[in-house]
């Protein structure tokens, strides 16, 4: 077997790394070790990198302290020759490390050492002082990872000279520590490892090249629906229905957890995977085999952002990116400009962090972040919790930004000894922060940073605030909310409007609810939801919304039966502060019962609401509203028959239930009529801040976050009782609705099959601005008229257990039939129509997205795609690039593209295009019904990253655009037909 220099140094990496074992239930896995560029410090590690494969130490003190299990003995073995092969070699690539004389050892204040680190003082470089704090963790992974080979002394050179570089758009790599999956992308992540594993074998290659090279969390938390509320059985009902749904989904990630290395699966009803990675999972620097280095993290997710809150670098990038970091390909990346964001003074009394973070969120929108790191600074700081810092964090992608970044300072010590982090972990962390120039210590002289724009806040500026009705950087003023609903109801149809004629906008709808008398008017609230890890992961607004139900239970008030109330932690510590506080009794009295465990509601996982509410909205047209403390109101997102989705704290989502409306002003007008006949008003409810410190103060204590994360890898009995095959291959069912071998590598070859261009190509949808990752690949409901439906039946799926597009997001049929399925996509081509159907150009047929692609398709013809601003934004969606391609989509010409689903589109052989700057498929005179010819070069090394091509349609128009091919290495990913084609023919050629 022949190795390149890049795969010998991939397997010394890993082998010379700790290893970690862990356990679910019965379930032993050898996790195969994290891999920083341990072509490192002593010879000594040579010799000790198949101990490191023999033994495994806990890397945290608050984890489980479990033993190698005898079962890994067959593996060990197999894998010693290879690890011995490479021992001479280890030695000599330790004393060839472009930066051995930076190696430093970091003392313990008692004697002896935490470890080793590559130590950026010892650079001796003035620049370095100057960096923002998150392009110093960049700088660090790329001195430690330095091979010369994937990562080059010139791509370090560039990040400490990045004052200079950044605003020209320059290459890097950068290997983050570990990666992070939600079941939603991690279902698929695993399938196409499976098929990659096909491949390979088909290739006649080695299979057992297919496996993560660095630690992955998949955190099982998309899956629980709102089927039960207003119930004290509520959390196990819904999870006896998620698992009815999702037997097969859980099965497979069961077994994935045990064919790859290096996998753990936290079982589902544990939490949402962002506050289980802010709580448990984040380390903050890693301590592996003596070598200390910052954690960093990718995540299939878009807010795996909110870890940034913690000081660890880490954001969104789409599944078929995380796939290749998983395997050891370092991530090309252009290296960001950096926004300073100055935070002074104190959020006034009553003004929460989600009121913060969406003014951070229209601030950050408006001076336009998207590609660029945010770090925050100021003496604001200080007065902010890590809980705070973390909820402007998560909110990254929706002002854009890759990074939210908050250093690591007293504030986040404070945390870590808080979750259950021991003191010498908290110590060694503190330790080698300082020892790298990487704490912030704001009682010492701030050393002045460079960055490439700078914003101010002054947090006492902040007011009370919600955003929608349709995205989260439309913040209205609460003071403003009334005028501003009735605008909406006003205005044409559009992100503010929803064109109801005057003469309708007092309509009643009367119903009987469960045989009690009920009205519906425009405004009025049928869903309101506690959700989400944007809030949910901070006490004090979740304690807030308890301290709201209180005073609301005293006063008489009570929130209607006909709204659909939900309460989803996103961990098991909410229920235990909530309950220590007493405030738990105050919500379910009010109808927030505990649901389960996970995203719910913020994701579209809402449930049905009752019939009858149901048929009062559909029947007489209604512009509902759903208020929830989640993170995106997209239309179509929350629920079907909520047309207006509005995001708010979770005491506003308590408020606005209350009041039944946000047609309301809560300055003047009473939320409702108390016990004693009089009105009551939103001041007579809402918590100073000073009551919500004191509960947070009294009930939210350390042992809860150890008690709930020593229990969480136990599992639960139903996860428990999965049974899974031992085999490393999987054995695909083609019956299976749920998982099936995708067709990415039918009929590959070694052979790239090279650059190409477009040939009078079709437009298959002609979009506006703002088109997200739900309109092209909806999570939600399966809608019983679709494709997608259809395909189901005749797979004898009964219509009941269709379950979501997101939970089927492992079978390429059911997905690429739900692509372009939202039911609320507005398409040019259809003249106003608004639904998942398009015109087939050559016969003006009116046929949903699919069927027409299929025609295209079965004739012969490649489509494209016209979009306008922001084309993709939203979910860090992997099947928003998968579906197009799967439906023969080879091209999207838009005004900008959000940056994940960008790179999703190159990963998936799809080219990205942008009409040059005041110009669109209007302004051009494009209305969809021509056909396109794109001159691409045929070779790839004729074509650059960002250079201009001609498009040209069969009716006389020529026009120009860039193509959006940013980086050397994406141009290697289209020329192989996507990345994970790249992959494999670079793993089998090493």
């Amino acid at each position: 077997m022949a190795f390149s220099s890049s795969a010998s140094s991939s397997l010394l990496r890993a082998a010379s790394s700790h290893s970690r074992t862990r356990i679910f239930h019965s379930s032993f896995r050898n996790l195969s070790p994290t891999s920083p560029s341990l072509v490192d410090h002593q010879r000594s590690l040579a010799s000790a990198a198949v101990r490191s494969f023999r033994c495994s130490v806990p890397r945290w003190s608050h984890r489980l302290d479990w033993s190698s299990p005898l079962s890994l003995r067959a593996q060990i073995r197999a894998v010693t020759p290879v690890i011995e092969r490479f021992e001479r070699k280890f030695a000599t690539m330790a004393a060839e490390h472009p930066f051995k004389a930076v190696l430093t050892s970091l003392p313990k204040p008692g004697g002896g050492e935490f470890g080793k680190f590559y130590s950026l003082p010892a650079l001796n470089d003035p620049r370095i002082d100057k960096l923002p704090y998150s392009i110093r963790i960049l700088l660090e992974s790329a001195i430690r990872n330095c091979d010369n080979f994937q990562v080059k002394k010139e791509d370090v050179e560039k990040i400490i000279d990045w004052e200079n570089t950044s605003p020209k758009q320059v290459e890097i790599p950068f290997k983050p520590a570990r990666v992070l999956l939600q079941d939603f992308t991690g279902v698929p992540a695993v399938v196409d490892l499976a098929c990659m594993r096909d491949a390979m074998h088909k290739l006649g290659s080695d299979t057992s090249k297919i496996n993560p090279l660095v630690p992955v969390d998949l955190v099982i938390d998309h899956s629980v629906q709102v089927d039960v509320t207003r119930s004290e059985n509520a959390v196990q009902a819904n999870m006896e229905l998620e698992f009815q749904r999702n037997k097969e989904r859980f099965s497979f990630l069961k077994w994935g957890s045990t064919a790859f290395h290096n996998m753990l699966v936290v079982p589902p009803g544990s939490g949402i995977v962002h506050q289980v990675n802010l709580e448990y999972l984040g380390r903050v620097v890693f301590n592996t085999n003596g070598m200390l280095y910052p954690d960093s993290v990718v995540g299939t997710d878009s807010h795996t952002t909110m870890i940034d809150g913690l000081g660890v670098a880490g954001w969104g990038v789409g599944g078929i990116e995380a796939e290749a970091a998983m395997l050891g390909q370092p991530m090309s990346m252009v290296l960001p400009g950096v926004v300073g964001f100055k935070l002074s003074g104190k959020l006034r009394n009553g003004v929460t962090a989600t009121d913060l973070v969406l003014t951070v969120t229209q601030i950050l929108r408006k001076h336009g972040v998207v590609g660029k790191f945010v770090e925050f600074y100021g003496d604001g700081m200080g007065e902010l919790s890590l809980a705070d810092r973390a909820t402007i964090a998560n909110m990254s992608p929706e002002y854009g930004a890759t990074m939210g970044f908050f250093p690591v300072d007293h504030v986040t010590l404070q945390y870590l000894k808080l979750t259950g982090r021991s003191d010498e972990t908290v110590a060694m962390i503190e330790s080698y922060l300082r020892a790298n120039k990487m704490f912030v210590d704001y009682n010492e002289p701030q050393q002045e940073r460079v960055y490439s724009s700078y914003l101010e806040l002054n947090l006492a500026e902040v007011e009370p605030c919600i955003s929608g009705p349709k995205r989260p950087h439309d913040r209205v003023p609460l003071r403003e909310m009334k005028s501003d609903w009735n605008s909406c109801l006003n205005n044409k149809v559009g992100f503010k409007g929803f064109a109801v004629p005057k003469e309708a906008q007092d309509k009643v709808a009367k119903f009987s609810f469960h045989g009690q008398p009920a009205e519906l008017r425009h405004g009025n609230v049928v869903i309101a939801a506690i959700t989400s890890c944007t809030n949910t992961s901070n006490p004090s607004v979740m304690l807030g919304a308890g301290l709201v139900a209180k005073k609301a239970c005293e006063l008489g008030l009570q929130v209607k039966p006909w709204i659909k109330t939900s309460l989803a932690p996103g961990s098991g510590v909410v229920t235990k502060y909530l309950l220590q506080s007493g405030l738990q009794e105050y919500l379910n009295k009010q109808g927030f019962h505990i649901v389960g465990y996970g995203c719910t509601t913020c994701i579209g996982n809402s449930g049905e609401l009752d019939e009858s509410v149901a048929s009062a909205i559909s029947e007489n047209d209604m512009i509902a509203s759903a208020v929830l403390s989640g993170n995106r109101n997209f239309e179509g997102r929350v629920h079907a028959l909520t047309r207006a989705n509005y995001l708010a704290s979770p005491p506003l989502v308590v408020a606005y239930a209350l009041a039944g409306t946000v047609d309301i002003d809560f300055d003047k007008e009473p939320i409702g009529t108390g016990k004693d006949g009089r009105s009551v008003y939103f001041k007579d409810i809402w918590p100073s801040t000073e009551e919500i410190a004191e509960a947070v103060q009294s009930s939210v204590l350390p042992d809860m976050f150890k008690s709930t994360y020593e229990a969480i890898t136990k599992g639960n009995p139903m996860w428990n009782q999965l049974s899974v095959p031992s085999s490393t291959m999987y054995s695909w069912d083609s019956n299976s609705t749920y998982i099936h071998e995708p067709p990415y590598f039918k009929n590959m070859t070694m052979e790239p099959p090279g650059a190409h261009g477009v040939k009078d190509a079709y437009c298959l949808l002609n979009f506006g601005d703002s088109i997200t990752t739900d309109h092209i690949s909806p999570a939600g409901s399966i809608h019983k008229d679709s494709p997608a439906a259809k395909y189901l039946l005749d797979c004898g799926v009964d219509r009941k257990d269709f379950n979501s597009y997101g939970s089927r997001r492992g079978n390429d049929e059911v997905m690429a039939r739900g692509t372009f399925a939202n039911i609320r996509l507005v398409n040019k081509l259809l003249n106003g129509e608004v639904g998942p159907k398009t015109i087939h150009v050559p016969t003006g047929e009116k046929l949903y997205v699919f069927d027409a692609a299929m025609r295209y398709k079965d004739a012969g013809y490649d489509t494209i795609v016209l979009a306008g601003a922001e084309y993709g934004s939203g979910s860090s969606r992997d099947w928003a690039a998968k579906g197009p391609m799967l439906l023969g989509v080879k091209a999207v010409i838009a005004k900008s593209f959000e940056r994940i689903h960008r790179s999703n589109l190159v990963g998936m052989g799809i080219v990205p295009l942008c009409f040059k700057s005041g110009e669109d498929a209007d302004t051009l005179g494009l209305t969809g019904h021509e056909r396109y010819t794109i001159d691409l070069p045929s070779k790839i090394t004729d074509i650059r990253p960002g250079q201009d091509v001609t498009v040209k349609t069969d009716n006389g128009k020529s026009f120009t655009c860039t193509v959006r091919f940013d980086t050397e290495v994406e141009l290697a990913y289209f020329n192989n037909g996507g990345i994970l084609p790249y992959v494999i023919r670079n793993l089998i050629k090493q």
